[in-house]
């Protein structure tokens, strides 16, 4: 979502670092370049100015001019006062008094059905609590149908509310029947309405006075902009709203409604909403979300993703099959379908520090997402023997898993071939047959900070003894095409794919070289004899 806002700060301060010292002038004109990108991202007018302002009078102090490297100081105070813009410290949900009660109230389309379910997986499978869903639009035609059909699919209980009933009365009822029915958390599904229909809010102001909700989410579309704010603004002076939900935030919205609702409603943002699956809501954590509007990623975003795909243990063994060169075609299948459980490969490379823009920059050669559904279908058409031990893979059982799949034989015979040079890799990535790990060098990439590697021990939630470079919960063994430094490319990857083990790849050819010398000696000596 902010793409357009990142590529454009970015090259201002590609500019602003350029400059041998800062003095006002060029200070002047990198501001007046954040202040457009800012204006461009739809952020309401009166908050960039007093952005700008508090910029520009921290980048004017002694400590900035005087400094070694003026450019990076000018980016540390745009990225902390963004990190204050966003709502300064996370605000999450107020859990400690039981039964959490929480109010979803904003416009009619705005999402908030989908995002009440949404938030009702995320307190039953994060917090341990047991939800109840409370269906109050009696207006929408099927609204109370889609909540009880989400609450199927979590499988949690929902009031049994029918449109002829008072919406007042079934927010009353239901914590009555929440009760009974053992649950600590209710979330009350209220019609949407304008801000305008004195009618309607006067009856949230009702069930407010009546249920007394610890929590009350405004849930606001991200692609109507600045309108969101505004309508936000009208129902916080109404209700007294505790927080904000923004929904849509995958799509191309500028992001204006995210940067202005802090400094405009003086209430935080609390969820956004990042996909259709009622998987897909995300706590907002205001530095975070400034470190991705400057670029540089979001790796405890990535780690967080990674580790709720996989069990600390099972991430040892994986690394124990991987070092004892028992890693197999099955293993390889379950991770790369961990990995798009947590999302596209261009949305994985967004959070990875210096590599936001590398799917653009790889441009025509970039991996589509149809060349992971190809090896996954490979790998389908095998046997379980087969996926075990790929070596049992002749010609004819090639021709067979071809067929079944609807491949060429090449295509399997790529992916055997790429999937035994990756096993190699990693053996010798993770120090297999009892040597010292030795880590491969990391080339250049465009974009990419000189001097960078892959987060390690010093990242958060690494785990004591985890080798540089490494990813934590076994996120090595899921990244894709060398996103772990010394792995090779994937099995059924487009040849020509730019591979970022490459010292890894150096070293195997030398050692394949070697062992190919080897038997040709052999061979002749055999003949001699």
């Amino acid at each position: 979502m902010f793409d357009s806002l990142t590529d454009r700060l970015s090259e201002a301060f590609r500019k602003m670092r350029g400059q041998a010292r800062l003095d006002e002038k060029n200070i002047q004109d990198g501001l007046r370049e954040v202040r457009l990108a800012l204006l461009e991202a739809d952020v309401n007018f009166k908050v960039v100015k007093d952005f700008v302002d508090r910029v520009r009078e921290k980048a004017l102090g002694e400590d900035v001019l005087k400094s070694l490297t003026p450019g990076q100081q000018l980016v540390k105070i745009v990225h902390d006062e963004l990190v204050e813009l966003l709502g300064g410290d996370q605000k999450g949900l107020d859990l400690r008094i039981k039964p959490v009660t929480i109010m979803m109230v904003g416009l009619q389309g705005s999402g908030k059905t989908t995002t009440a379910s949404k938030l009702a997986n995320l307190l039953r499978g994060k917090h341990k609590l047991k939800p109840y869903l409370v269906p109050a639009d009696v207006y929408r035609p099927a609204a109370i149908e889609q909540l009880h059909v989400l609450a199927k699919q979590l499988g949690v209980p929902a009031y049994p509310s029918t449109p002829d009933m008072n919406p007042v009365d079934i927010c009353a009822d239901a914590l009555v029947k929440a009760a009974e029915a053992g649950c600590d958390a209710i979330l009350f599904d209220t019609a949407g309405r304008l801000h305008v229909d004195e009618t309607l809010m006067e009856e949230l102001s009702a069930i407010k006075a009546k249920c007394k909700p610890r929590e009350i989410l405004f849930v606001a579309d991200a692609m109507t902009g600045q309108d969101a704010v505004t309508v936000a603004e009208a129902f916080d002076k109404r209700l007294d709203i505790t927080g904000v939900v923004l929904t849509k935030m995958d799509g191309d919205a500028r992001g204006g409604a995210a940067l202005s609702i802090k400094s405009v409603t003086g209430k935080s943002l609390k969820f956004v909403g990042m996909g259709e699956k009622l998987s897909d809501l995300e706590v907002f954590h205001p530095d975070r979300a400034a470190q991705r509007i400057l670029g540089m990623g979001d790796v405890m975003t990535l780690i967080e993703k990674a580790q709720g795909t996989m069990e600390a243990d099972e991430a040892e063994k994986l690394a124990a099959k991987m070092q004892q060169a028992k890693f197999d075609l099955e293993d390889f299948l379950t991770q790369m379908r961990r990995m798009r459980k947590i999302g596209s490969l261009e949305s994985i490379l967004k959070l990875v520090p210096g590599m936001g823009g590398m799917m653009k920059k790889l441009g025509d050669m970039q991996v589509p997402e149809k060349e992971i559904g190809k090896a996954e279908a490979i790998i389908n058409s095998m046997t379980k023997k087969e996926r075990r031990e790929p070596s049992l893979i002749n010609q004819s059982r090639k021709a067979r898993i071809a067929k079944g799949c609807g491949m060429k034989e090449s295509d399997v015979s790529a992916l055997l071939k790429n999937f035994e040079q990756m096993n190699k890799m990693m053996q010798q990535m993770l120090g297999g047959g009892g040597k010292n790990p030795q880590m491969p060098k990391m080339p250049k990439i465009p974009g990419m900070p000189a001097g960078y590697t892959l987060p390690g021990t010093k990242a958060p939630g690494a785990r004591p003894g985890q080798m540089p470079g490494q990813l934590p919960g076994g996120m090595a063994g899921m990244m894709p095409n060398g996103m772990a430094p010394g792995m090779g490319g994937m099995p059924g990857m487009p040849e020509g794919m730019p591979d970022m083990g490459g010292d890894a790849k150096k070293q195997l050819s030398k050692k394949t070289l070697a062992e190919r010398k080897k038997k040709k000696l052999n061979k002749k000596q055999r003949k001699k004899r």
